[in-house]
């Protein structure tokens, strides 16, 4: 997928997001998630400081969160980032940067892809909502998320072969889940899919990670 592709599946996926959140009831942004932990609010305005990270911010992270590993400052950070949020501020911040190409620096930009189209699953899966990712997109997204597979803890996606039902993506080897790309993608994120749209011989070897 070429780049200008890549950012407008950023920015349409960003947007939708957006207009779901705007749409919530206050109790729904203290709502869990698919994230343990975090909640509406802590994922929202996770996604959309993806563009608001500067050199200098990662820096400041690494410095509050030394010897406590990459999963566990993420995790802090988020929290924290919650925790000075308000809704209000969450959709300001996305009114402003929904749009925008900046990333954190020393990642790539199917970084926010993946991050955008996961944590929208992550956020209104629980609240009962659907959104549809785009098929070409998740695809890219989930090439990616089997690289950070190992380092992230998602190790069940690497037990099983992964066959897409609505695209033409198989990756893995082992016993065989089936459905579409994005259940396959939140399978390759730690996430359980919707047991309805999986079928296969590996779906007892998948976990929620």
């Amino acid at each position: 997928m070429d780049h200008d592709t890549l950012w407008r599946h950023i920015h349409e996926q960003r947007a939708a997001l957006a207009t779901h959140l705007a749409g919530l009831a206050p109790p729904d942004w203290e709502h869990p998630t698919l994230c343990p932990g975090w909640s509406v609010k802590d994922v929202a305005a996770h996604v959309i400081s993806n563009p608001q990270v500067r050199a200098r911010d990662v820096a400041v992270m690494m410095g509050r969160n030394l010897g406590r590993g990459y999963n566990t400052m993420i995790d802090r950070e988020t929290r924290r980032r919650g925790r000075d949020q308000t809704p209000a501020t969450v959709l300001a911040d996305f009114s402003t940067y929904a749009d925008s190409r900046r990333k954190v620096p020393i990642t790539t930009t199917v970084e926010p892809l993946l991050d955008v189209l996961v944590h929208t699953q992550d956020i209104l899966r629980p609240l009962g909502i659907r959104h549809e990712m785009p098929p070409e997109a998740a695809v890219v997204a989930a090439d990616r998320a089997r690289l950070h597979a190992v380092m992230m803890g998602w190790r069940s996606a690497r037990k099983v072969r992964l066959e897409a039902t609505d695209t033409d993506w198989t990756r893995g080897n082992g016993p065989t889940v089936r459905g579409p790309i994005q259940e396959l993608l939140m399978i390759s994120t730690g996430r359980a899919p919707d047991p309805a749209l999986v079928s296969g011989d590996g779906r007892e070897l998948i976990s929620h990670e």
